[in-house]
């Protein structure tokens, strides 16, 4: 990369992404750079995805309100955060597809009428390339969870399997990808007729609809499995995140014993009996904890957690500063939470429920950064022993710091924001990958 474009003009850059949480927190510290630099930015999704924005000052454009009027998203994530059965996961696929068909349709126009220059894209989100594609506009693509670039020797995202090292690995990783392309079957189709209604090269996948251009992970390339195949434009910046500094909260915490952090993230906060167990391992292996439900549990449910002196119980923490003062974390394995341990050099017992969290608890071990253990099955007495040992045994420790100075080194916003600007001003792919 030949660095950051100095003086660049001042562009009108658009975002779009699937309507999660912490999808929107990591592109809008990259949003806040961009519009420090001088740039316009306007988020595009479904009315209410508004409230997903932090700060008023962002732009956001609603589109959609016929098939995703006010109110209808609250439903699409708590589906997302428990699909229980097989058939709630069709249903959330189901409500994956519904929204790229509305951004493919609701795009366009509305990006030609804001004049949006360039199109940032998460990886997760496929209408942002077909749309982009069809325009002509430049894109960029931002894996905000683990990066979907697929090959040989690399499970998906959304698999528990280890890096695939021996042809028995391969086979397994070979039988589950067909197993979650059948699966993802209504989005392909979706995907399949709005690529043949803009007149562009046929696709079916979300990998097959990533930027040519530039591609930005907030991983690092310790953090993920070996990758052999990464495009040229493949940039692993580390985490997008704000550069505020943030405020450790006064718990009055024991210099005497361990502290750890527990959090199951902003979809999965809800669960209360999971949190029980996290409370309990925690007694029992004799440390401080302090759990943030991320406003799942209710008052009442909060406080039957906390121990005095021992469990504290908040809905949200500041996860930085709470992590540079914590021992250990104890995670769903969320993308986010995972780097910010790993940045703050701090091993993780991840216990992954949904999306790219078995991926990522994969990968935490893979790298020596942490344990994993079933959230469904896990007793709280096992759970305190993998606690022990992530305490106990230094090696631990010293791998989450080897990936925590990756992650300094990578760049973060600021370098991805470079890389916007590059594309955004001269329009030709920038061939480079790694950190």
């Amino acid at each position: 990369m030949s660095g950051p474009a100095v003086d660049a003009p001042q562009r009108h850059i658009g975002f779009t992404a699937p309507a999660f949480p912490s999808h929107w927190r990591a592109l809008e510290a990259l949003a806040h750079v961009l519009r420090a630099r001088g740039h316009r930015v306007t988020f595009f999704h479904q009315p209410d995805a508004a409230a997903l924005l932090d700060d008023s000052a962002i732009g956001f454009q609603a589109i959609g309100a016929r098939s995703h009027p006010s109110g209808s998203l609250p439903a699409v994530l708590r589906r997302a955060a428990s699909p229980g059965s097989p058939l709630g996961l069709r249903r959330v696929i189901q409500d994956m597809a519904a929204a790229t068909d509305m951004l493919c349709r609701e795009l366009p126009q509305a990006l030609r009428d804001a004049g949006v220059d360039l199109l940032v894209c998460d990886q997760m989100e496929a209408a942002g390339g077909l749309v982009a594609e069809a325009m002509g506009i430049p894109c960029v693509s931002v894996a905000c969870a683990l990066p979907i670039n697929r090959e040989p020797g690399i499970p998906l995202p959304v698999m528990p399997w280890r890096y695939a090292a021996t042809p028995r690995d391969h086979e397994v990783q070979r039988a589950s990808t067909q197993v979650y392309d059948h699966m993802m079957g209504a989005h392909s189709r979706v995907i399949q007729a709005h690529a043949q209604a803009f007149g562009i090269t046929p696709r079916s996948a979300l990998h097959e609809c990533l930027s040519p251009l530039a591609q930005i992970s907030q991983t690092t390339p310790s953090f993920d499995f070996p990758r052999q195949a990464l495009p040229a434009g493949f940039h692993a910046v580390g985490p997008l995140r704000p550069a505020h500094a943030q405020v450790m909260p006064e718990l009055g915490l024991s210099e005497q014993r361990p502290f750890v952090f527990a959090s199951l993230g902003t979809l999965q906060g809800q669960r209360r009996a999971l949190l029980g167990r996290i409370a309990r391992a925690c007694q029992h292996a004799e440390v401080q904890v302090l759990i943030a439900h991320c406003g799942g549990l209710t008052h009442r449910e909060a406080g039957a957690l906390r121990v005095p002196g021992r469990v504290w119980v908040t809905d949200f923490a500041p996860q930085q500063a709470v992590l540079a003062r914590a021992d250990a974390v104890i995670s769903h394995a969320g993308l986010n939470t995972a780097l910010d341990a790993c940045a703050a050099g701090k091993p993780v017992l991840a216990l992954p429920i949904a999306f790219d969290q078995p991926g990522v608890a994969a990968r935490l071990v893979h790298a020596g950064a942490g344990l994993k253990a079933s959230p469904r099955w896990a007793s709280s007495r096992t759970l305190g022993t993998l606690l022990c040992r992530l305490l106990d045994e230094s090696a631990f420790a010293a791998n989450a710091r080897r990936l925590g100075a990756e992650i300094a080194a990578a760049g973060g916003a600021e370098r991805a924001a470079d890389i916007i600007e590059q594309v955004a001003v001269h329009g030709v792919p920038l061939h480079e990958h790694s950190a």
